[in-house]
Order: C-alpha cells, then sequence, then structure tokens
C-alpha cells in the first residue's frame, strides 16, 4: 500500500511538474517573441488586436467555422478508409494494394488538382478529396505499421480459445490496436490542419480560414497572419486535447500499458 501511495504522490509530482515545465516554456516564447530583435515581425501586442479586428469585423469566425467542418469530414473519411485498407492487410491479398496507396504520401497535392477536378469538380468537394487523399496516405502507412508489428502469438492465443478467423480479426487486430488507431487519428488531424491552407488555396470559391490567411499573407499585413497562425494552432492544440482525452476515456489501459513500461 505504501508503495502504490508512493507511485500515485509521484505520478501527480510529475504531472504537475509537467505543467509547470509547459508553462514556463509558453511564458518565455512569448517573452521571446516581445522581444525580439527582427523588427518586421509584429509583436504580441499588434498580433492580438490583429485577432480582434479580424474576428469581429471580417468575418473571422465563420471561415473559422467552415474550416473546422471541414477538417472534420475530411479527418472522418480518412479514418473510415484508412482503416478498413489496413485492417485488410490480414489477408496477403490485400498487402500489395496497401503498400501501394501508402506510397500516395509523395505525391504533392497541386499535381492532383487536375485529376480529382475532372473526377468531381471544384469547390468544397475538391478541397475535401483533396485533403482526404493527402491524410489518408499517411494514416494508412502508420496503421498498416501498427498491424504489422501486432506479435504473431497474440492470433495464436485467440485461436487457441477456439475464436473463428473473424473473431480473431475483431478481438486482436480490430480491438487490440484501438488505442494505437486513436493515437494515429491524433496525428492525422494535426497533419489536417497542416495541409488545409494549401487546400483552401487551391479553391478558395467557399473561403475558409486559409483562403483568410493566403489573402492577408499576399498584401504583407504580418500582423493578421500572426493572429491566423496562432488561432490555428490554438484550435489544433484543442483538437489534440480532445482526442486524447477520448483516447483516455476509451482505453484507459493503454495508459497503464505505458506507465508500466
Amino acid at each position: 500500500a505504501v508503495a502504490v501511495a508512493f507511485s500515485n504522490a509521484s505520478g501527480a509530482t510529475s504531472s504537475n511538474s509537467l505543467r509547470l515545465i509547459v508553462i514556463v516554456q509558453v511564458v518565455a516564447a512569448v517573452a521571446l517573441w516581445a522581444l525580439s530583435p527582427f523588427a518586421v515581425l509584429p509583436n504580441p501586442v499588434e498580433a492580438f488586436e490583429a485577432l480582434g479586428k479580424l474576428w469581429l469585423n471580417e468575418g473571422l469566425s465563420h471561415e473559422l467555422m467552415i474550416s473546422f467542418v471541414l477538417n472534420l469530414e475530411a479527418l472522418a473519411l480518412s479514418a473510415i478508409i484508412s482503416l478498413g485498407l489496413a485492417y485488410l492487410t490480414v489477408l496477403p491479398f490485400f498487402r500489395p494494394i496497401v503498400a501501394a496507396v501508402s506510397k500516395g504520401r509523395f505525391l504533392g497535392l497541386i499535381g492532383l488538382t487536375f485529376v480529382f477536378t475532372l473526377m468531381i469538380g471544384g469547390g468544397h468537394k475538391l478541397k475535401l478529396a483533396l485533403l482526404v487523399f493527402g491524410m489518408t496516405v499517411f494514416f494508412l502507412t502508420s496503421m498498416a505499421a501498427v498491424i504489422a508489428a501486432i506479435p504473431k502469438e497474440q492470433f495464436d492465443y485467440a485461436r487457441t480459445l477456439r475464436m473463428s478467423e473473424w473473431q480473431v480479426v475483431w478481438e486482436v487486430v480490430i480491438l487490440g490496436t484501438i488505442d494505437e488507431a486513436i493515437e494515429v487519428l491524433r496525428q492525422n488531424a494535426a497533419i489536417g490542419w497542416m495541409m488545409l491552407t494549401m487546400v483552401e488555396g487551391i479553391s478558395r470559391s467557399e473561403g475558409g480560414i486559409g483562403a483568410m490567411l493566403l489573402s492577408q499573407n499576399k498584401h504583407f499585413h504580418l500582423a493578421e497572419v500572426f493572429a491566423i497562425q496562432l488561432l490555428i494552432l490554438c484550435v489544433g492544440v484543442a483538437q489534440d486535447f480532445a482526442i486524447g482525452l477520448l483516447k483516455r476515456t476509451l482505453c484507459p489501459y493503454a495508459l497503464l500499458t505505458v506507465e508500466g513500461r
């Protein structure tokens, strides 16, 4: 009991220490930004003033909602496609197909714009298709590696319990890797925000925070550019935290496994 209490106390202390370190680093980063020797860069006050102006007068909240919904749609579709293909790699027939699709991560989206435009048209559908493609190839690569790393002993153990092959796939491959699937989802959500500006720059008819960022950058409104980047960073971090919370809620055993290593 003493050992458990000591372990819990150590964990709480480590967590508090980590929070303190993060706060100190954030304060230090803001201080370095405020005292930056590069006069061309806007200071924090100018960036926050620009953020208020964009939010109140130029519809930044509406543009952010457009981009946020687009990112969620792309994340959901890429997860469905990637997980479906990755789980099929338990069958040897699909492994070359998945390997070929995963190589699509070396392709640039700009070169694929014309192809997708001819296939599905422009506007929202084009942006969604480009974003789904860009996220799927990375999601699939990561999940295929996760499934390939499952020890053969886990499959053998499931078969000794007289499970059918489909039950083995469900228990070992799907349920057994759900925590890692959520972690890969978390990583690809960040990739989606990173690609968003390029995708919304290709098709600006619907608007979006990426299109606004490119417009402000074109006119050298650096304070506005920094303000939009800060907003994207804050939303991305909040989304990352939410997915991490989902993982801890659905898969509490994953945290115990990590702590036990």
